[in-house]
């Protein structure tokens, strides 16, 4: 079992709109030893409401001769500004005011996050970053690492594209305003004690419905009827989803965090699309999956195609976006194959 970990910096932390935390921690976990060169790294990005236990929800990723190989790499994952895992968040005390953030935690990007996580790297004198893998938020993660960090020598970048895109804008703000509905929202000020549950709950029921795919929930659901109920399976599934966010999760960081993704483009400020990849010379696996329909295939091909050294996969499953969280054999196969390649290809130079 990994340690968690814990690093609060002394300097403050300056977001891109200016505002600042001051004193802000940083969670972390690791895997497997870091070399003398400390550059055999592999860098973690998790997903929305993902946390450092990349061992449990990347768990078919763990182990020998897989992609994240303890054994052979020195794996970091790193919990992402702004959520409620141990990271600067919400939830985590203002010095300035020695009550928790709350709504006045600054609204973030992706590349906050990133800037964040790089100080971490920088803390500990990483040289080099031998691959950068995440999927969804992870994935936008790990494309502006590549973009950011001259250390990073490889990346795979699963279910994401280039920018964030009115469809998935649009769900990200109805989940938000189902948060904000909720009467015990109180404009994010909500008491400890009685946090804004049902919204909460209802974005999630929301979130899972763009998760998966039309095909998954006829397989698994059908129109079957819970035993002795007239409520639907489906219902009931959506139900247990919604509870179990509201148990581990919190209002204001899955706000913070769905506007972090909604600001993902990166064209912003770099002179274009091709302008701000023409920068990744180095070799990205970009991974679609055919029934995502919250980041559908096409938006992974044409990532591919704007980036100069990338080849696309295209992983056929019927559990929609989800897929990266489920899928780990066929996409093992295709990143080992991935490393190899890189592998013989450091050789041969």
């Amino acid at each position: 079992m990994s340690t968690i970990f814990f690093h609060t910096f002394k300097n403050p932390f300056i977001t891109e709109n200016g505002e600042q935390l001051s004193e802000p921690t940083i969670a972390y976990q690791t895997w497997g030893t870091l070399n003398e060169a400390r550059d055999n790294v592999i860098v973690v990005c998790h997903a929305l409401t993902g946390n450092t236990e990349a061992n449990e929800w990347f768990g078919g990723f763990f182990g020998p001769g897989k992609t994240l190989d303890p054994d052979e790499h020195f794996i970091i994952c790193t919990n992402a500004l702004g959520s409620c895992y141990g990271t600067c968040g919400p939830v985590s005390v203002n010095p300035g005011t020695g009550k928790p953030y709350q709504a006045d935690f600054s609204q973030i990007t992706v590349r906050d996050i990133v800037r964040f996580d790089q100080l971490l790297l920088d803390e500990l004198q990483i040289r080099g970053v031998e691959m950068v893998i995440g999927g969804s938020l992870g994935g936008m993660r790990a494309l502006e690492f590549s973009i950011m960090d001259s250390r990073i020598k490889s990346a795979v970048l699963i279910a994401m594209g280039k920018a964030h895109s009115p469809w998935a804008i649009g769900i990200s703000h109805t989940q938000r305003e189902a948060i904000y509905n909720d009467p015990n929202w109180q404009e994010g000020y909500y008491a400890k004690s009685n946090p804004p549950k049902q919204g909460l709950a209802l974005a999630r029921k929301i979130a899972m419905n763009s998760y998966r795919s039309p095909q998954d929930f006829e397989a698994k659901f059908s129109r079957k009827r819970q035993q002795n109920s007239d409520q639907f399976q489906i219902e009931s599934y959506l139900n247990y989803q919604g509870q179990k966010i509201v148990n581990r999760f919190d209002a204001v960081s899955y706000v913070r965090l769905t506007q972090a993704m909604d600001s993902h483009d990166i064209a912003y400020g770099r002179k274009g699309f091709r302008q701000a990849l023409r920068k990744v010379k180095e070799p990205v696996l970009v991974i679609g999956i055919e029934s995502d329909m919250l980041y559908p295939i096409a938006e992974q091909k044409e990532l591919a195609q704007l980036l100069p050294n990338a080849h696309y996969i295209q992983i056929d499953s019927p559990h929609g976006h989800d897929g990266f969280l489920i899928e780990f054999d066929l996409m093992n196969q295709h990143i080992l194959k991935f490393k190899k390649q890189l592998k013989n290809s450091i050789i041969s130079h």
